[in-house]
This record gives structure tokens, sequence and C-alpha cells, in this order.
């Protein structure tokens, strides 16, 4: 159940209008590895990509496997926080996904197209233009990954919280 909330979730965040690259997408592969099974950290993000890519058209096949993979990477990375899960982990893992996600995507556009030159002139020509999308990325990324981690990490609190509270006395 919830991974189909997060599939719909991510989905609908992707059709809304929003601040470049600041959709819920590299958050849900994150949460989906420190939480899910290993499998749903892959699945997650593509399902999202693949519906919403659906409704808002594809773009090259090469551009597309591009980002596929680099969310299924933000996924692998969620691996990392099943076992030291604390804010700067998540935090640093949020970020981290942010650079994976940009390193690797404005690289792939570079190649097929002629505005830049292929050189190393040209790839950081890329990466100069593509920084505001990059600052949508990290906003993006980093709030919805704080809301995933902490609205979980709240739900099971207060559930302690009232297990404890409605536990017979011994």
């Amino acid at each position: 159940m919830a991974a189909l909330f997060l599939i719909v979730f991510g989905v609908v965040m992707r059709l809304l209008p929003h601040m470049s690259n600041a959709t819920p997408v590299a958050a849900i592969a994150l949460f989906g590895g420190a939480y899910l099974s290993k499998r749903l950290s892959i699945a997650l993000p593509l399902a999202i990509l693949v519906i919403s890519d659906a409704i808002i058209g594809f773009d090259s096949f090469a551009s597309r496997l591009t980002v596929y993979s680099a969310f299924a990477l933000i996924g692998l990375l969620g691996w990392t926080l099943r076992k030291r899960r604390s804010a700067m982990t998540v935090v640093g893992s949020s970020l981290a996904g942010s650079i994976i996600f940009y390193i690797a995507t404005n690289f792939a556009f570079l190649y097929p197209t002629n505005m830049y030159a292929h050189n190393w002139h040209g790839i950081m020509q890329s990466y100069y233009a593509a920084l505001p999308f990059f600052r949508g990325t990290i906003i993006g990324d980093l709030f919805y990954t704080c809301a995933l981690f902490g609205g979980y990490e709240l739900v099971v609190l207060l559930r302690e919280r009232m297990q404890r509270r409605t536990a017979p006395s011994v």
C-alpha cells in the first residue's frame, strides 16, 4: 500500500506545476532504499518516471535511459541508509543523490546535441548552464527527503507512544 501511495504521489507531483527538477522522485528512491525492499527502491522511481513520462511525453531514448539510471543509482544509495539513518546521513545522501543526477544527466545531454563543443570547455559550459536546474534539484530533493523521512519517523514515534499508553499495566 505504501508503494502505491508513493507512486501516485510521485506521478502527481511531476504533473503539477513545480520549480524545474523539484520533484519527489529522488526522495522516494532514497526512502524506498532505506525502508522498503531493495527491489522497490529501484522500481518506485522507475514506475513514477514511466507513468508520468507517458503523460508528459518522452524525449530521446538516450536521455530517458540516463535519467532512469540516475534515479536507480539514487535508490541504491538508499540501501546505505538501512543501518545508519540519522539526520546527517539522510541529508548527505539526499545531496549525494542530487549530485549524481546533475553530473549524469548533464554529461549525457551534452553529447547528442551540438549545443556545446565536445571537449572540456563544452562540458564545463553545459554544467554551468544547468546550475539553475541543479538548484531546483537540491531544493526539491532536500524538501521531499526531509518530509518523507521525517514524516515516517514521526509516525513511528507517535505509534510507539500510543502503544506505551495503551499497554496494560503489569
